[in-house]
């Protein structure tokens, strides 16, 4: 059974796995950090206070975030087919993974960012520093260890994400585990499968940490 075609498909699988998970967290990150921003620059107390358009990504980020991800990958089918041209395959899984993500992503930002000691940012104003600047040198600067590991974070769940889309043919080890393992009853390919996206899981983990570690101006020696 574990034939050199067999360990090709799960090694490929493995592959077009990490590809949805990273640049889904990609494109999750380019719609979720401007979003974030937005949140604490326009929250009550914040930066520059706007109400209504605090109140409103605010909604938005909620009620998207409340869709499960199957219901949401079925719900966007016809946006993915207008977006890649088809629904099923890794690629347009992308879309589906990256909008249910990017909402996700915005919380864990704007979380981070206000986990700044708001007397820096105080001391930035005083110096006449403009909402650009505060934003960039300051927020983002001095949220960064944070920040990274919130992107750690986001990479283990949206890993989990592309499993799910094997379901309804997304592509990676998810699409194998369904097709072999579950409806071919084969439970060492199941098994398999598991125990890589565990390890992916493990090793994006590991890469975080050490990155955010290394960052930390706190942590000496």
């Amino acid at each position: 059974m574990w034939d050199s075609q067999t360990i090709m498909m799960i090694v490929e699988g493995t592959g077009v796995t990490l590809y949805m998970t990273l640049v889904s967290t990609l494109i999750a990150y380019l719609l979720g950090l401007p979003i974030g921003i937005l949140l604490v620059v326009t929250a009550p107390g914040g930066l520059k206070p706007v109400k209504l358009l605090y109140k409103i990504l605010d909604v938005v980020v909620n009620i998207v975030r409340s869709i499960p991800f199957l219901i949401l990958l079925m719900l966007i089918i016809p946006f993915t087919r207008f977006i890649v041209g088809k629904s099923y395959g890794a690629t347009a899984t992308i879309v589906p993974l990256a909008l249910a993500a990017a909402p996700f992503v915005a919380r864990l930002v704007e979380s981070s960012l206000l986990e700044v000691d708001h007397g820096v940012i105080e001391a930035a104003q005083s110096m006449g520093a403009g909402l650009g600047t505060i934003i960039w040198k300051v927020l983002l600067a001095e949220a960064r260890v944070s920040l990274i590991v919130g992107g750690t974070i986001s990479l283990g769940t949206i890993l989990g994400y592309s499993a799910m889309a094997g379901v309804v043919g997304g592509g990676g080890l998810g699409d194998i585990a369904i097709r072999y393992g579950y409806y071919r009853y084969q439970g060492d390919i199941m098994i398999v499968t598991v125990i890589l996206l565990v390890v992916l899981v493990q090793v994006l983990q590991m890469i975080g940490t050490r990155l955010s570690k290394k960052l930390d101006r706190r942590i000496t020696g």
